[in-house]
């Protein structure tokens, strides 16, 4: 504009407690200034709904969501709210794992508990439903819990076959490496299975040195590429990198579409591997120009760099075909896959290459294990991924998400385009993003620029709370873009779901643009969450 591959970002852990609301700032007087102004523009004392705000929050009570009092900002007995005092004592989650990521669950009412997951709903052990728009960040390609990827799963188990016994020849990763291999084309004929994103592009940058004998990598501004040393080595983001100490010397990102910026840094013929996203998920949905990447493959292929598609958010017919990369017309010597390539259910991920390349490391049988992975082949997640590949062919998801994605970018652009703070609606197939702007007007602009100045991704949480709590949407927003909302259904999101989630959008959108109760909200929420 997580959770099964380690590649994910934060962001449904979208920032950190810490992140999201400790800077420097006077919170007394932030308080004081925002409650004047918000009673001042709605000609109210108690910083309530304005008229047309009230005739929105009526009908997200008709639709049978539970609202949040705007006066008392306290919820009704049906709220999604836990009370974090209440989920820390009895959660050993909070207790054992990360208590953190349950503050801030709860401060942003999302810490609901779920029962069942079936395609692209997702139903809690109170009753309620709610609309997944945001797949695990697209992880959930073939909706969540697909019955014929379950079923192959019970089937392998059931099997009582080998798993990891490392001393064999797996037959089901030569199935699905071969199958991978045909999907992505060009020149990738060899596939290295791991268990997440973060692995893979840590896989790529072992290859693309040994194959090159270069040690620089190159990357562009804004990029997600993993958590892992070598990945976030990638990655410009100081969010990300603060606190980890120096990470891998000679590594460089320069500004993604700027070809000249690119071809300069390649002249020095010291790289071994341009890493790239066709399109950048975390940096906002950004799709570049159509012969950005065709130049940059040039450039690489001109000055001895290997090409990396980071297709982990990208892949698997997220966007229309198998790749991102088969948008632009390029042939990448390495492609990272992850995330969608088990139905969401075990992890997995691969690495596409080249016989040379792949010779480069294997490249006698003394050497045949000189790179590996514990976890890498086993049975269920190769049996995932065939399962998986299967469902996505067979129902066609593919041209499923070509024919959805341009309904919804259509949709939304018509329903989005006289509010000020809507800037665009881009992407492709079902990886989508709204990006937001400041407003034009002095009633709305003051509270935003004073919400800022407290944390810059509070007006895209806000979005994201009222969506998820008003409209029963769950949304992010972008990692590294936080005025980025992401709009990344599973390919099976039918059109009257799609009409449910422009309507709700519709109508939040609609409430940020009248001074009154998403104002004040962002109110409510920084007092939370500075006596959380």
């Amino acid at each position: 504009m997580s959770a099964v591959q380690n590649k994910a970002p934060a962001l449904v852990r979208p920032v950190t407690s810490e992140s999201a609301f400790q800077g420097q700032f006077d919170s007394q007087i932030v308080a004081v200034c925002l409650v004047l102004w918000i009673q001042r523009t709605t000609g109210n004392q108690g910083c309530n709904a304005s008229h047309h705000s009230q005739e929105v929050t009526t009908k997200f009570v008709q639709r049978g969501y539970p609202i949040r009092s705007a006066s008392t900002n306290a919820p009704d007995s049906q709220s999604f709210a836990m009370p974090i005092a209440e989920r820390l004592a009895t959660d050993s989650y909070a207790d054992h794992v990360n208590p953190h990521w349950v503050k801030l669950l709860s401060l942003l009412e999302m810490n609901l508990r779920y029962e069942r997951c079936v395609g692209t709903e997702l139903f809690t052990t109170d009753g309620l439903r709610i609309l997944d728009f945001l797949s695990g960040y697209s992880v959930h390609n073939a909706g969540h819990n697909h019955p014929a990827i379950v079923a192959a799963l019970k089937d392998e188990l059931d099997k009582s076959g080998p798993v990891m016994l490392q001393s064999n020849v797996p037959e089901l990763a030569g199935e699905l490496a071969e199958r991978l291999c045909k999907l992505a084309g060009g020149v990738l004929s060899k596939v290295f299975f791991a268990s997440s994103g973060s692995e893979g592009v840590e896989t790529a940058i072992k290859f693309a040195r040994a194959y090159t004998g270069r040690v620089g990598l190159l990357s562009c501004d804004r990029a997600f590429h993993g958590l892992t040393c070598g990945a976030l080595s990638l990655m410009n983001g100081e969010y990300w990198r603060k606190g980890f100490g120096p990470l891998l010397p000679e590594t460089v990102t320069v500004p993604f579409g700027d070809l000249a910026a690119l071809e300069k840094e390649l002249a020095s013929k010291r790289y071994a591997a341009f890493f790239v996203e066709p399109i950048q998920a975390e940096g906002g949905i950004r799709v570049p120009q159509p012969d950005y990447l065709r130049g940059a493959q040039d450039l690489c292929r001109r000055y001895g760099t290997l090409l990396v598609a980071d297709e982990v958010q990208t892949g698997m017919f997220r966007t229309g075909p198998f790749l991102a990369s088969h948008h632009f017309g390029i042939t990448p010597d390495l492609v990272v896959l992850a995330k969608a390539l088990s139905g969401g259910l075990v992890p997995v991920s691969a690495v596409l290459m080249s016989d040379a390349i792949h010779g480069s490391v294997f490249s006698s049988f003394k050497r045949s294990i000189v790179h590996a992975s514990t976890f890498s082949e086993n049975s269920l997640s190769m049996r995932a991924g065939l399962a998986t590949l299967d469902v996505l062919e067979s129902e066609k998801l593919g041209d499923r998400a070509t024919r959805m994605g341009m309904e919804l970018q259509q949709q939304l652009t018509a329903t989005l385009s006289g509010y000020e703070m809507v800037k665009e609606v881009r992407g492709k197939g079902l990886l989508l993003g709204i990006e937001f702007t400041a407003p034009r007007r002095l009633a709305l602009r003051v509270p935003f620029e004073a919400f800022a100045k407290i944390h810059p991704a509070m007006f895209g949480q806000i979005l994201v709370m009222r969506l998820f709590r008003d409209g029963g949407i769950l949304t992010q927003i972008c990692g590294n873009d936080f005025m980025g909302l992401k709009v990344a259904p599973p390919l099976v999101v039918t059109p009257q779901q799609i009409g449910e989630f422009v309507s709700a959008v519709r109508d939040v959108v609609e409430l940020a643009h009248h001074p009154g109760s998403f104002w004040s909200e962002a109110l409510g929420l920084a007092r939370r969450a500075i006596s959380a």
